[in-house]
Order: C-alpha cells, then sequence, then structure tokens
C-alpha cells in the first residue's frame, strides 16, 4: 500500500487535541473521517506529535496508508474538500517510503508559543496567543530559559499525566524574542513531556514579571517535582510549528 505524508495546519480550539478520543472532538479523527469520506475505506492517520486540546499546528506532520496510487496534488486537494469547514488544511502531500514513519521517523519537533504583552484585550489574536498585562523583561526570561538547555530531568515541567517512560529529555534550544508587544518563545527538542513547552512558558513568564528570579528556574529543575513549577501557560499560544526528519526538513507547501 503506498504511503503518504501530510503536512497539516490547524487551530486547536474546536478540538480535544490531536489524538482520537471517544467523546471529543479530536484532528486525528476528523482527518481520517476525511479521508474515509475520500476513499471509502477507514485508514489510521498516525501524527508526530500529540498535540493537546487548545493547541494549533503550522505543520504537523501524519502519515497514511492508502489502498491505491493518488497524484498529491489531487489528493491535497480532494481531502481538504472533506475536511471542510473544520479549521484543518493538509498543506502538502508527499509519497514517502513504506518505512518512513511521522512519529518515530522524526529527528526534531519546534514549538513555538505566542504571548502579547498589553493591557488591552486581544481582538484577532484572540484564541491563538496568550495575553499577559504587566510587562515582561525578554532579557531576564532569556536567562532563565538558558537553563533548561540541555540533557535533564525534566520532572518538573512534566503533567501528572504524561505517559513518557522517562522525564529525562534533551532540550536543544530556548529561544525568547520581542517584536513590539509580541514576545515569541521557540523550544527546539527531539521529543517533549506532557506540558513540558507551557510548562517553560509559564515558569519563564513569572521571571520576566519579576516574580521569580532568573536563577529560580535552575532551582526548580533541579527539584525535580511538579510543586515547583510555575503557572502552566494556558493552550491558546503553543503551536507546533515544524516536524523534522533526517532527509527531509518539513515540507513546502504545493502552490
Amino acid at each position: 500500500m503506498p504511503r503518504y505524508k501530510l503536512t497539516l495546519e490547524y487551530d486547536g480550539a474546536p478540538f480535544a487535541g490531536w489524538q482520537r478520543q471517544a467523546d471529543q472532538p479530536s484532528v486525528q479523527e476528523r482527518v481520517e473521517t476525511a479521508v474515509e469520506a475520500l476513499t471509502g475505506v477507514f485508514s489510521h492517520v498516525q501524527g508526530a506529535g500529540r498535540t493537546d486540546a487548545g493547541v494549533h499546528a503550522l505543520a504537523q506532520v501524519a502519515h497514511v496508508d492508502l489502498a491505491r496510487e493518488w497524484d498529491e496534488f489531487r489528493l491535497r486537494e480532494a481531502l481538504n474538500h472533506h475536511l471542510r469547514p473544520a479549521p484543518v488544511a493538509v498543506l502538502a502531500v508527499e509519497k514517502v517510503d513504506g518505512e518512513f514513519h511521522a512519529r518515530f521517523s522524526a529527528t526534531e519537533r519546534l514549538y513555538l508559543y505566542r504571548i502579547v504583552n498589553r493591557r488591552p484585550p486581544l481582538t484577532f489574536e484572540r484564541g491563538t496567543a496568550w495575553k499577559v498585562r504587566n510587562p515582561l523583561d525578554v532579557k531576564a526570561m532569556r536567562e532563565g530559559a538558558a537553563h533548561l538547555v540541555g540533557h535533564h530531568d525534566f520532572t518538573t515541567f512534566r503533567s501528572s499525566m504524561c505517559q513518557a517512560k522517562s522525564p529525562v529529555k534533551t532540550v536543544d534550544e530556548i529561544s525568547v524574542q520581542r517584536d513590539g508587544d509580541k514576545i515569541t518563545v521557540h523550544v527546539r527538542a527531539r521529543s517533549f513531556l506532557h506540558n513540558q513547552v507551557r510548562s517553560f512558558v509559564g515558569t519563564l513568564e513569572r521571571v520576566g514579571a519579576g516574580a521569580w528570579a532568573p536563577g529560580d528556574v535552575k532551582a526548580a529543575l533541579e527539584a525535580c517535582d511538579r510543586a515547583a513549577c510555575g503557572p502552566v501557560a494556558p493552550p491558546d499560544g503553543l503551536y507546533l510549528a515544524e516536524v523534522r526528519y533526517a532527509s527531509v526538513v518539513g515540507a513546502a507547501p504545493q502552490t
């Protein structure tokens, strides 16, 4: 059976996350429903990452095995037709080798988190960013973030519901950038724990607000205790931005 790599964009607000659930809408279910409407056969769609309820994606990657060959452009267009009106879009389709696996072949995942640092309420960005009223010191946030880079036991920044076998992960990069009242946190790693990025951002917000010193992040990390974590940032501002593979880095949208 031919295997196809799908690059997907979605607004996570209406969904209970990527993963199919028995009684709540999920992105995976919506894509599988679109595939079945097109082919007449149920096909499992495997995603690269299980984004949580309300979390968005700029370039989630998934793969699906189909019974017959499809032209990549026509498959993309047909799936988008059947996805309507859900806020999910297939940006690209690529036929791949049967050994390709959206989740297990991934070498890096990049998440970004968007903060709007202002007092007035959000209008156009409502539901797509975290509004923080009080001024944030981005320099202090960068200093705090530096303690989270590297190979560590991230128990402090791991949800109690996390199903990962080990809390030990390697975070390759964290950057904090400001453009006017917009602050973006980028985090890059091979894989992540449940709520890890949102836990990072909530903690760094405390540093930026002056409630924590940058060194308090190191102390929280070394505590290996969930109670030492700062507040968990809301899902609104989190995006799965890119999934990288050894042979293919992302996939450009087809035109």
